[in-house]
């Protein structure tokens, strides 16, 4: 058993995972790469949609990680090292990376895991999945993966001028309108997500996939990208509900309002208003921004997975709770405050010694499997912002000082 350091600080707490996850490639296992497993292959009766949702939900649940028995490899995956990015570049501003060749390195990674047989720049995950109806293949392009890719890749243009991330995200966003954007009758207007054959009707796709495309429309001057995405983005803001909440999406089997999909949608919301010079989605931000901050946290600090019930706690909750928090601190004065008080009770329920974060707390148990990209990448992030905003903090006060 390893001793929890109940003292550490944020700054301390980030450069331990910073060296876990360097020392491990960026490579680890994920909640949903079970079907990377070497069994897939060997024993052909296995693949089919019943064995493939059983196996992965079974990998899924486990509190003991047994991939390595089942011949699951551990990946690079392309979302993950995109938040590796973003936050390499947040550390290097704050002058706390002692290697500046990693934000080239991982931009380079990055280029090399692009989805094949395509003509656009896209990307996909580095494990095939099951959903209800159908299988996504390893490396297929999808929209959130692309997303996440291509603003890692936009902020190093913002930070480096590489004339290459921008080349790259305007193809990503070709790629989004060309083959992902699809509209009907009654206003409906999506992208489709996870492939392109997709007609679901995903909210957190929909306003994240319109905001790159804004945000790529203000860098590459291509006002083509906004019609798209203005119309997607009604669409999906004229589905909040009364109370300020959305539904994940309105599939009879997506009705449910989670925490961190939710964060999606408000910083999507934002973002859009900010990159397409629109203020007509502030009411609703608003309206779903106080719902987020009175239904997703315990007094304590601990992060709700979903609006009426607490369990499970998922670091990816603890880390979109600290990045919605302060990126909407202007909204409420309490906000930081309470992002560092999720920080602490994360710290001391679900950080491990040895350099990483744990996957869940439940009622009777915590799943203390380290995920790279759902848990160890999205901490990195949430946690150099959560510095970040601690230093604009100091600077305001050495400013204020008499």
């Amino acid at each position: 058993m390893y001793p929890r350091n109940r003292v550490e600080d944020p700054k301390a707490v980030t450069l331990k995972l910073l060296a876990h996850c360097r020392d491990n490639d960026w490579a680890g296992h994920d909640p949903y790469d079970a079907l990377n497993s070497e069994l897939f292959r060997r024993l052909p009766f296995l693949n089919f949609r019943l064995p493939r949702l059983v196996f992965t939900q079974a990998l899924k649940r486990s509190p003991i990680n047994i991939r390595a028995l089942l011949f699951v490899p551990r990946t690079q995956n392309p979302k993950a090292l995109a938040l590796f990015l973003a936050s390499l570049l947040k550390l290097s501003k704050l002058g706390l990376l002692d290697d500046a060749s990693l934000v080239p390195a991982m931009t380079g990674k990055l280029i090399a895991l692009r989805s094949k047989d395509t003509p656009y720049w896209c990307w996909g995950y580095s494990f095939p999945w099951q959903t209800r109806t159908i299988v996504v293949p390893r490396g297929a392009p999808n929209l959130v993966c692309t997303i996440f890719v291509v603003n890692a890749l936009l902020d190093a243009y913002e930070a480096c001028d590489d004339s290459r991330c921008l080349d790259m995200a305007v193809s990503a966003a070709e790629y989004i309108v060309n083959d992902l954007y699809w509209t009907e009758g009654d206003g409906v207007a999506c992208f489709s997500y996870p492939l392109p054959t997709s007609r679901t009707r995903v909210h957190n796709a929909n306003l994240l996939g319109a905001a790159l495309l804004c945000r790529v429309a203000r860098h590459s001057g291509e006002k083509k990208f906004l019609e798209p995405a203005l119309k997607v983005a009604r669409y999906s803001a004229a589905k909040q509900r009364e109370d300020g909440s959305w539904d994940y999406g309105e599939a009879p089997t997506q009705r449910w309002i989670d925490n961190f999909h939710t964060g999606y949608n408000l910083s999507g919301l934002r973002s859009i208003g900010r990159d397409a010079g629109t203020p007509e989605f502030e009411s609703r931000i608003r309206r779903g921004f106080e719902f987020y901050r009175r239904h997703f946290f315990r007094e304590d600090g601990a992060p709700r997975y979903f609006h009426n019930r607490t369990y499970p706690i998922d670091v990816h909750c603890v880390a979109q709770s600290i990045l919605t928090l302060l990126e909407f601190q202007d909204l409420d004065e309490g906000n930081v405050r309470l992002a560092r008080s999720v920080f602490e009770w994360a710290r001391t329920h679900m950080w491990d010694e040895r350099g990483y974060f744990y996957y869940r707390v439940l009622p009777v148990c915590t799943i203390k499997t380290s995920y790279m990209r759902w848990s160890q990448a999205w901490m990195l992030l949430a946690l150099t912002t959560l510095l970040e905003q601690g230093q604009t903090q100091e600077a305001v006060k050495e400013l204020c000082a008499p």
